[in-house]
């Protein structure tokens, strides 16, 4: 009987190996081999491999279970002509920092961990809010759209804050210390306690916990070639100035009143420039002239020209470092919204806004405190003010001390120590104004909108989503006009 060789008969009963692997010889054969060594396997590997996929590609067809002869004489026919295939589409250019290096930045994970920032709010979305326009213009990589929706948030918390506590503030007042809060000044102070650096020049290469911009020229530098600073040159105009502020004929530079102010100007009582962000779609677009421009419809009927919005870095106008700074905070407001609710911005807002102090009582600037203090007692019932010396010092020396109350019958209203009497008694009444203005209810009386909200929901307890029931706050008839 003849010997047949295991290798041979084990091949038999086993599938057939993979063509992509090397011919290995059984473990169980019983001729002893070589094996050649790596450096002279590689060239004849990878030979190998190249003729294998060349003839995967040329089965393709070929290699198919035909279903009839009909099918296969048309396949015959049809692997002649060579099928064209669409271009893969084409990668967006990147012009900061992906977003799989924002997994791997420690500068990132550090920021979050030091905001204490919900878990919720992933390291992709922080590394996108530290991408101003000016480093990347397209909407979809940049802060932008959170920034619009972070300034709405934190104006919202801060007016409630500040008409729920203090209902008697005039509008002056009121808008400067909404600016004082969540200003740009303010904001830019925040970013740079929070230890976020800024980038010298933006790029892809950088680490995805910088602030991403482009920085502006500062205007006290001097042009290329010429002894002019920047800030001389022409061309250089404000933005409400450039693009109009919702005003009729605002090039006359009318006066704006308060009532101007509260109807056309921001929240802060500023021009509102025309100028949307990157990548914002018009009410009413309308195509222009042959240069692409776009008009766009004001509330009024006026129309106005915009620009093409910017396509890549090269085309954006840069920024300050204070700009960038607001932007990134109240994008990080508007991100933390979206991902983790209204409860964790409201957490933001008073642990980041609401906790700095500010002394509202030097923000007050009357003209004529005695007038207003007046016409302040007519309205509201009281008897005429009257300034009444409490007590001198030093009346023939050089520096003479007069303290002076004012009071309405027998209730003081405000005292004040001024170098002669009539100084004393214009202080006192501006310190009881100040008094009247800076009003503010219990604590346990004030219950901002926002912490009842869901109500509607639970209608039978009145409960909002922080457990507590609203409760009618004070509205004021107004300040006194002068």
């Amino acid at each position: 009987m003849k010997r047949v060789r295991l290798d041979r008969w084990a091949s038999q009963l086993q599938p057939p190996r993979n063509p992509r692997l090397h011919a290995q010889r059984c473990a169980f054969s019983h001729e002893t081999t070589t094996l050649p060594r790596r450096r002279e396997l590689l060239p004849q590997r990878r030979q190998y491999i190249t003729q294998t996929q060349w003839q995967c590609q040329r089965r393709t067809v070929s290699s198919k279970r035909k279903a009839s002869t009909a099918t296969a004489l048309q396949e015959e026919v049809d692997e002649g002509e060579t099928e064209v295939l669409p271009p893969p589409p084409a990668r967006a250019p990147l012009y900061a920092p992906s977003h799989r290096k924002a997994l791997h930045s420690a500068k990132l994970a550090a920021l979050h961990a030091r905001l204490s920032l919900s878990p919720k709010l992933p390291l992709q979305t922080l590394a996108r809010c530290l991408v101003d326009p000016s480093a990347d213009p397209r909407p979809t990589h940049n802060n932008a759209p959170f920034a619009v929706l972070g300034q709405d948030l934190l104006g919202h918390h801060t007016t409630e804050h500040l008409i729920c506590h203090y209902p008697r503030l005039p509008m002056s007042v009121l808008f400067a210390a909404q600016y004082a809060f969540v200003g740009e000044a303010t904001l830019a102070s925040i970013r740079s306690e929070w230890g976020v650096e800024v980038v010298a020049a933006p790029g892809m290469e950088v680490d995805a916990g910088l602030l991403q911009l482009k920085r502006q020229v500062p205007g006290n530098s001097l042009v290329e070639g010429t002894s002019r600073q920047v800030k001389d040159m022409p061309g250089v105009r404000k933005l409400g100035a450039k693009f109009g502020g919702g005003r009729r004929n605002s090039e006359w530079n009318y006066r704006r009143g308060i009532s101007s102010r509260v109807v056309f100007d921001d929240e802060f009582g500023e021009l509102v420039g025309g100028e949307p962000y990157a990548g914002a779609q018009l009410s009413t677009p309308a195509v222009g002239e042959d240069d692409g421009t776009v008009e766009a419809r004001g509330a009024d009927g006026t129309t106005s020209t915009l620009p093409n919005l910017p396509q890549s870095p090269d085309e954006t106008e840069p920024t300050t470092v204070s700009d960038a700074s607001a932007s990134f905070v109240r994008a990080v407001a508007g991100a933390l919204y979206l991902h983790a609710g209204a409860a964790a911005t409201k957490t933001f807002h008073r642990d980041h806004v609401l906790s700095r102090q500010l002394e509202l009582h030097t923000m007050f600037n009357f003209t004529h405190p005695t007038r207003d203090l007046s016409r302040l007692c007519a309205r509201e019932g009281f008897e005429p003010p009257v300034a009444r010396l409490i007590s001198e010092t030093g009346r023939l020396s050089r520096t003479p001390v007069f303290v002076v109350g004012v009071y309405s019958g027998d209730n003081l209203l405000g005292e004040a120590a001024g170098a002669s009497l009539n100084e004393g008694r214009v202080r006192a009444a501006a310190a009881a104004l100040r008094s009247w203005y800076l009003y503010s209810p219990p604590k346990g009386e004030v219950v901002l909108p926002s912490e009842v909200e869901g109500t509607a929901a639970a209608p039978a307890t009145g409960k909002g989503k922080l457990g507590k029931v609203w409760k009618p706050q004070v509205i004021d008839v107004g300040e006194i006009v002068t």
